[in-house]
């Protein structure tokens, strides 16, 4: 009976991530190829969709990607995340649905912003009155990844590039 429930929510997560799929488009012509991440974390079905820019020798932190400015977390379109029920995002409550993922990066802490405008061209049009979740988060160093991405933990999404981590704490909402 668990076994099946997994696969229920599962299924659930992947039909309702289709939408944002379409949203990101074909990557043959890309620079950035599309990302995606679908996984069960902290007992929430999870699907985070975004671009990949790479670091091609280039300063990310600070420069490429400002510091104190909404980032898109990611290239292109703005990255979404979708939770197939409702969550808790860094202790913040999130109903079940599709959201818009952008971020603050500072140079000792980053801004996790969850927003409803999950249809749009990179951070261009960001409304914070949208903004469902903010939580602030704690990052750190790692090995160098060349491309951003985004990986599962038991209990977070950890955005990962460059010299950096950024994790993204998630939990089913009590």
């Amino acid at each position: 009976m668990r076994r099946r429930s997994s696969w229920i929510a599962a299924l659930i997560v992947f039909s309702s991530a289709v939408p944002a799929l379409a949203q990101r488009g074909d990557d043959a012509q890309r620079q950035s190829k599309n990302g995606r991440l679908a996984a069960q974390i902290g007992g929430v079905g999870v699907v985070v969709l975004y671009g990949r820019p790479e670091v091609r020798g280039r300063k990310v932190w600070g420069e490429l990607v400002p510091f104190d400015r909404v980032w898109r977390t990611g290239a292109d379109e703005a990255t979404t995340i979708t939770v197939d029920r409702d969550a808790e995002i860094g202790g913040q409550r999130v109903a079940a649905g599709t959201y818009a993922l952008f971020t603050i990066p500072g140079n000792g802490e980053w801004t996790v912003i969850l927003n409803r405008g999950a249809k749009q061209w990179g951070a261009f049009k960001y409304d914070a009155g949208q903004d469902v979740a903010r939580v602030a988060v704690q990052p750190r160093s790692g090995s160098h990844v060349e491309a951003l991405d985004f990986t599962p933990g038991e209990d977070e999404i950890l955005l990962r590039w460059e010299r950096l981590r950024v994790p993204i704490p998630i939990r089913v909402a009590p």
